[in-house]
């Protein structure tokens, strides 16, 4: 048997750079590049490695290990999880601060190489700097913790052992079922430990992601309960992007009349103008498709996860014949709601099915009304994007919270301007081409029911996590897999405070993003929140300590977001009206550089719900009567939803 030899390190990168995937017949290098903070459980092992012969990966600088895998995991997601990226921080808090972001890849199901260090395997230098120590146990260190937030796991205690964790590691990364994080934790001794390892182990590997196709029986079935229906529903979920099922799907709705919403992960798989597609559902969709799914007497999920936001709860399907019916290529996800589950890949399933109902000669029973209720959403919007602040009087969208307070974040923030109405300005101006992401606080909401994508593939929401954060580092990860494109960053003020630090590495790299900075000042879907459930504003508003003893109940802060990016050398506009809006959104276009545009909009001017119930833990006991009345409000929602 040949061998050579290397270290545990060396090994590692000789192994990623000979894997590939084979989709539709194209293969293609499956592992791009590393995403990289060194440190001293890091530099000299798998740092080393890169630094002698990196092959073909690409070795990123991170600012943020958090930031940095999730740019990994955008990256990932924008290429359909057929190309991915590395991502190895220092033992301990640089380790340890990868968690979140390990998460967030998980729960999406998007695959990200987790490659931290760790203590040593021999223990003799114990404890080492940056080491975590259980008395009960010495063999547990910061990286047991991703067990709870990967797909897969292994430590790595001899070199020899690189082998089968890695083969399994590739197993689960491009498995389109089952897919998320894999942690691969590396002592900093092994990843520097010597061994002979098989040249074959070394051998290009392609790993074949066969789309999976229903079987007939299932498929049958499915028919036949379609066939049964007048009124079925689609949920276009994620698996349908995933899958590049788009056009499967818009074909499908076509021959057999069917509506579909869209979940915040399937959202533009189709152009928002097809006829068919309904927009946002659940609790951050539109009226649109909340009211034809109350009527629905069939929901078909194509590769969604069923989240509590997708199905209000439970409470959105009030027809009472409703059935379910799934296509996921996950038996787990397929298998919700005591659906009739068709396990199978979504292009390929929606195809069987097409096949099956033309021999049944299917059609819906729709006329009128999904034109009739996609012309009351776009009166809606029309309403939604044409609001402005008028001053004394004025009535916000989310009426009866901070109504007395909106003069003063007017004067504060020096602006009259709404979020609604800003988001209609850059959807309106910004290229169909473009790409637009974003993760947590308000924001996500709007886009849902507000934002028209023109093209596929251009919508781009981690909505399964909604990790504040996320979204600028985000996308610097789409920049680099969609180079050519224009991508904005939907960010609020809180998740920019939260994580913006990988605007540096867009510099670095010159791959331009623009970050659409929202400013009201505050938590504000938060805000809305606990408002909304009776306990009054607590900790939610960007004020000053009170020097009355009030608490956080002072002045408001107003952040000169701009002036701090500049800083980095980003190029910086500040917006306070919509004619400034518009002529930084044509700025921006010509830079060469990232650019930030810190927009001051008024709190409580965002979408409210559109017929959508979300269950949320109400204190059960209280003395305040508002949050009394809450708590029954949401027992009598409980009553509607069905339990599963």
């Amino acid at each position: 048997m040949d061998t050579i030899r290397l270290t545990t390190a060396q090994a590692l990168v000789k192994f990623l750079n000979n894997q590939y995937v084979e989709i539709d017949g194209q293969t293609e290098r499956f592992v791009q590049g590393v995403f990289s903070i060194f440190g001293h459980g890091n530099v000299l092992g798998l740092g080393q490695a890169l630094a002698s012969d990196p092959g073909g990966l690409k070795v990123y600088q991170g600012r943020n290990e958090q930031g940095m895998v999730h740019a990994a995991a955008a990256f990932a997601k924008q290429n359909r999880r057929r190309r991915i990226m590395a991502c190895t921080a220092s033992v301990g808090p640089g380790a340890a601060n990868m968690l979140t972001a390990a998460a967030t890849a998980t729960a999406n199901q998007i695959p990200v190489l987790l490659l931290p260090g760790d203590t040593f395997a021999t223990r003799q230098p114990d404890p080492v700097l940056q080491q975590l120590e259980h008395t009960y146990n010495l063999s547990i260190t910061v990286n047991d913790a991703f067990k709870a937030v990967s797909k897969y796991w292994d430590r790595i205690y001899r070199p020899e052992q690189l082998m089968l964790a890695m083969i399994n590691a590739m197993r689960v990364l491009t498995d389109p079922a089952d897919t998320g994080a894999v942690t691969i934790a590396l002592p900093q001794d092994v990843q520097g430990e010597a061994w002979d390892f098989p040249e074959h182990f070394f051998r290009p590997r392609v790993h074949k992601s066969l789309r999976r196709l229903p079987h007939p029986e299932e498929i049958t079935a499915a028919a036949e309960l379609i066939a049964r229906k007048n009124k079925p529903l689609i949920i276009c979920g994620g698996g349908v992007r995933y899958s590049a099922a788009g056009r499967e799907l818009k074909a499908f709705a076509e021959q057999f009349n069917l509506p579909f919403g869209e979940t915040q992960a399937g959202k533009s798989a189709v152009e928002s103008s097809c006829p068919h597609n309904l927009g946002g559902i659940g609790v951050t969709g539109n009226s649109a498709a909340n009211e034809i799914a109350a009527e629905a007497d069939l929901v078909i999920g194509i590769g969604t996860r069923f989240t509590d936001f997708t199905t209000a709860s439970k409470s959105l399907f009030r027809n009472g014949d409703v059935e379910f019916l799934t296509l996921n290529a996950s038996a787990f996800h397929a298998g919700k709601l005591d659906a009739l589950a068709v396990v199978c890949d979504a292009a390929e399933g929606l195809k069987a099915l097409a096949a099956a109902l033309e021999q049944l000669h299917y059609r819906s029973a729709y006329t009128s009304e999904l034109a009739e209720a996609r012309e009351r959403w776009v009166e809606e919007r029309n309403r939604l994007t044409s609001i402005e602040y008028t001053g004394e009087g004025f009535a916000p969208e989310v009426k009866g919270h901070l109504d007395d307070k909106l003069a003063e974040y007017s004067e504060t923030l020096g602006t009259r301007l709404t979020q609604t109405r800003v988001l209609g300005v850059i959807n309106e101006c910004i290229s169909g081409e473009a790409i637009v992401i974003g993760a947590a606080g308000s924001l996500p909401g709007d886009m849902q029911r507000m934002w028209n994508c023109a093209r596929p593939d251009t919508y781009h929401m981690e909505y399964g996590f909604s990790c504040m954060g996320y979204e600028i580092a985000g996308a610097l990860g789409i920049k680099i897999a969609e180079p050519d494109k224009e991508v904005y960053a939907m960010v609020g003020d809180a998740s920019y405070q939260m994580l913006h630090s990988e605007l540096v590495t867009s510099l670095q790299e010159n791959k331009k993003i623009n970050v659409i900075l929202l400013d009201n000042s505050g938590f504000g879907c938060i805000n809305n929140l606990q408002m909304e459930q009776g306990m009054g504003s607590f900790a939610t508003e960007f004020r000053c300590r009170s020097t009355d003893g009030g608490g956080l109940s002072g002045k408001l802060m107003r952040i000169d977001y701009a002036a701090s990016a500049a800083g980095y050398g980003v190029r910086t506009y500040s917006v306070a009206t919509v004619e400034e809006l518009r002529r930084a959104l044509e700025d921006a276009k010509r830079q060469t550089v990232s650019t930030l545009i810190d927009i001051k909009v008024l709190p409580k001017t965002m979408t409210r719900g559109y017929g959508a119930w979300w269950n949320v833990g109400v204190a059960g006991a209280s003395d305040q009567p508002e949050v009394q009345a809450a708590f029954e409000r949401k027992q009598q929602q409980l009553g509607a939803a069905k339990p599963y």
